[in-house]
């Protein structure tokens, strides 16, 4: 089975399945098909993790998330004040880190592909090719980011504009990305990061007053990096570890409440939200302080993820009483020091190997820039740095030394691809996108299941709400608490936004009899295909 964002792209992952190939070569494929048929997220000039679990129980990590370019520096997107200047990070050419996705994908396959890497390419090529039909989520993407495509371009990307509207049903043709990817097909890395696309990268750079060179390119490398593991009322929790906060802050979400009987005071009750937003609270706290790039910072992962530190975190937890953010700061576990818009798909093959992968551009379309004559979006991840300490980005999360911007640094994520195993056998592959809220709504997923019982269509559409410390207010999905469990949360002195959607979960669950069941979010157009 697949689940990912779009039918297209699933179906392209089901077929590699078809034919033979496992997990990892299917979510290769996926990778690549998500960047012609769904550009605000799926890319190849963005980056991501990936969390794999081989059937014999052995487990990698992935890291080829995006990296700061050599001239970046700590205060690029300051003035002369030292104010940060406003979509400095977000939007254009500057903002955008040195691209990972395409070496990740051949570093995936040279450690754990079956199929030739050219079969696994050719279904994005051909989508590109010969062009596919938008749905009604993707046109409306597509018309929104209209103006942002003219103002932000050097070069007008008139194959993704249309003088009028793009409606459902309309063909659209990526001409030039079926070359760039031809060329990452035929020449693997050196395809993207030497050579023709290379030269145009840079030429964009030139041209819009960017800063990735042909060196950053030549230098860029994937990691392989030991997933973090812990554990649930008897589950195995495997996740991604740093530069990704998502792993960590799952299992200190986890380790916080379950002590706590969630299961019998129910789905979304003022109990079970009150105690999930104090932990979230906590945790990102945490967060702020302590995570980033461990090539670059100590980031205390051991006391972070010891369940007597986060008990100690939760002793001040109080079931009557909100806790005012102000009043809440960092733990101190270094005593154990040891050396939004994004998208998610989860795939399981005929063996039980599990993939779990979160890509991204950041926010949807990425920096809004095109790579002329590549064809291809480029990301806006350099807003995941702290680009002041104590300075808010995009998505309300503020940040410290430890996520400061330094030259071939990766800037923190909030990724969280998952894998759950229970007694030695694969349960559940899980992740999702949306910025800040990943996390939180991986963690309220895989609650959904353990202590709710539910099935994994059913944990997936859920409502969901989210809480981060800062700013000190729950966000909630529209009818994701009943007006009575606000009312007493209200005067437990919680504070409430109403969001949109939050995150487009999509997952697989191991139902007792082998049979895979996926969770496919309705947010979106988010599809499983199994056989």
């Amino acid at each position: 089975m697949v689940v990912s964002a779009h039918p297209l792209a699933s179906q392209v992952g089901a077929d590699i399945l078809k034919k033979g190939g496992n997990a990892v070569d299917a979510a290769i494929a996926v990778q690549f098909a998500l960047a012609v048929v769904y550009p605000g997220a799926g890319n190849i000039g963005g980056g991501g993790f990936m969390v794999i679990r081989q059937n014999d129980g052995s487990v990698d990590g992935l890291d080829y998330r995006e990296e700061a370019p050599a001239a970046a520096s700590r205060n690029m997107y300051l003035d002369e004040n030292g104010e940060v200047i406003e979509n400095l990070s977000w939007l254009g050419h500057l903002a955008s880190g040195v691209p990972g996705s395409v070496d990740g994908m051949v570093k995936a396959h040279e450690k754990y592909g079956s199929l030739g890497w050219e079969e696994l390419v050719q279904p994005s090529i051909d989508l590109a090719a010969n062009g596919f039909a938008l749905t009604e989520k993707e046109a409306a993407g597509l018309n929104r980011g209209k103006d942002n495509f003219i103002k932000y371009n050097t070069v007008s990307p008139g194959f993704i504009l249309k003088d009028n509207e793009w409606v459902a049903g309309d063909t659209i043709f990526l001409k030039d990305l079926a070359k760039t990817l031809s060329l990452i097909r035929d020449k693997k890395e050196a395809g993207f990061y030497e050579g023709e696309t290379a030269d145009l990268i840079v030429a964009e750079m030139q041209r819009g007053k960017g800063i990735i060179t042909l060196e950053d390119l030549k230098n860029y490398e994937a990691v392989w990096r030991t997933p973090v593991v812990g554990s649930y009322k008897g589950h195995k929790i495997i996740s991604m570890a740093p530069p990704s906060s998502g792993g960590i802050a799952l299992l200190q979400l986890l380790q916080s409440v379950e002590p706590y009987p969630i299961n019998e005071w129910g789905w979304n009750t003022a109990k079970t939200v009150h105690l999930i937003t104090e932990a979230e609270r906590r945790v990102y706290a945490d967060r702020a302080k302590y995570l980033g790039d461990p090539d670059y910072f100590d980031v205390p992962m051991a006391g972070l993820i010891d369940p007597a530190y986060n008990k100690k975190r939760m002793s001040s937890f109080n079931p009557e009483k909100a806790s005012l953010s102000s009043e809440v700061t960092e733990g101190n576990p270094v005593a154990l020091l040891e050396s939004d818009q994004t998208t998610h798909f989860s795939v399981v093959d005929s063996k039980g190997n599990a993939v779990s992968v979160t890509t991204t551009l950041n926010g949807g379309f990425g920096s809004k820039v095109f790579v002329a004559g590549a064809g291809f979006l480029l990301n806006n991840e350099m807003d995941d740095f702290s680009v002041k300490p104590g300075y808010a980005n995009a998505y309300g999360l503020v940040g410290g030394e430890a996520n400061a911007i330094e030259p071939g640094k990766r800037m923190l994520s909030s990724m969280t691809p998952s894998i759950v195993e229970k007694d030695g056998k694969l349960i559940m592959v899980v992740g999702t996108p949306g910025g800040s809220t990943i996390i939180t709504s991986v963690f309220q997923t895989i609650l959904n299941v353990v202590d709710h019982g539910m099935g994994m269509q059913e944990a997936v559409t859920a409502r969901r709400f989210h809480h981060q410390w800062l700013p000190d207010l729950i966000l909630t999905e529209t009818d994701a608490l009943k007006p009575e469990v606000t009312s007493e949360l209200d005067s437990m002195g919680h504070h409430f936004r109403e969001a949109g959607n939050i995150g487009r979960i999509d997952a697989i669950l191991v139902l007792p009899d082998g049979m895979l069941e996926g969770g496919a979010d309705p947010r979106g157009d988010d599809t499983a295909v199994g056989y």
